[in-house]
């Protein structure tokens, strides 16, 4: 194929499940219309991010997987002939929950799916106390558009998920998110932040050769406790090019629907002139699996 057209879909969310469902299909429809043959949605996109507090009624917001979220996005696939990448909140077993990315192909079968690795444990994104750590793997899920590296979140901040994704044979990185930054801080501290989360993703294309997709959600959602600010999701959804460079950003305030067109034959241009795996010191890095060096 000469061209994949990529569409990202970022919206605010509700504590209406089925009003940010609509949401994300409208902007599927909008992407599609555009000619877009994968279409991703944000992190958690079926409802509030709820990590904000640590409460075990929000368990009841979780699915199965095959489920309820995955047959609705499912028929939507068949009916457009895309690819979509969901991101859920998986109901495993009882008190066995997962983040998980499911990508389904053209036919609306799941081609496979994600859990997510890296669970963090912050003010605000209390994650550890809802979601199991994956047992997947950095495995890329195969579609009709190609090998995908599919991560969630805050594996972005991972070089090493990056890498393996990479060294498996994915042929762009995806990345559903929902981060934020408090509303109490200043806004040089809210830049700083943003600008981070941009450039250590453009540097994992920049490092692997391959493109990035980052989609994030976007608006304030208030902290159900009281206690905090709550979370100002800085939206900022992205797709950034084989160097790094940015193919187009979303804005920081509003829901919106992008749509790029990536050029497959980009990476092999690149990897040809940057052959980072070709001169990986592999017998030198051993120490990677520890914690630390002490």
């Amino acid at each position: 194929m000469n061209t994949i057209t990529v569409g990202l879909v970022q919206q605010s969310c509700s504590d209406n499940r089925q009003e940010n469902i609509d949401t994300s299909i409208r902007g599927i429809y909008e992407a599609a219309a555009q000619g877009a043959r994968l279409v991703v949605l944000q992190e958690l996109h079926c409802g509030r991010y709820f990590c904000q507090t640590e409460d075990t009624a929000c368990f009841d917001q979780a699915e199965t997987i095959p489920g309820p979220a995955t047959e609705v996005f499912g028929a939507l696939a068949r009916e457009l002939g895309i690819v979509i990448v969901t991101s859920l909140f998986e109901r495993r077993a009882p008190g066995l929950y997962h983040n998980t990315a499911v990508v389904l192909e053209t036919d609306g079968s799941i081609a496979g799916k994600y859990r997510k690795m890296h669970i963090p444990d912050d003010p605000g994104y209390y994650e550890k106390f809802y979601f199991t750590p994956g047992d997947l793997g950095f495995t890329p899920i195969s579609t009709s558009v190609g090998r995908l590296g599919v991560l969630v979140c805050w594996d972005q901040w991972y070089p090493e998920a990056a890498r393996l994704m990479a060294m498996a044979g994915a042929e762009m990185l995806i990345y559903p998110t929902a981060i934020g930054y408090d509303p109490l801080d200043h806004l040089e501290e809210q830049t700083r932040q943003r600008e981070a989360w941009i450039t250590i993703q453009r540097s994992h294309a920049i490092a692997n050769g391959i493109p990035v997709v980052s989609v994030n959600r976007v608006g304030l959602e208030a902290d159900p406790s009281g206690i905090g600010a709550g979370a100002a999701f800085w939206g900022n959804s992205f797709v950034a090019g084989c160097q790094g460079e940015l193919l187009a950003v979303a804005d920081n305030d509003r829901e919106q629907v992008l749509v790029v067109d990536l050029d497959p034959k980009r990476s092999e241009e690149v990897r040809r002139i940057w052959p980072y795996l070709r001169d990986r010191r592999i017998d030198a890095y051993g120490d990677l699996v520890r914690r630390y060096r002490d």
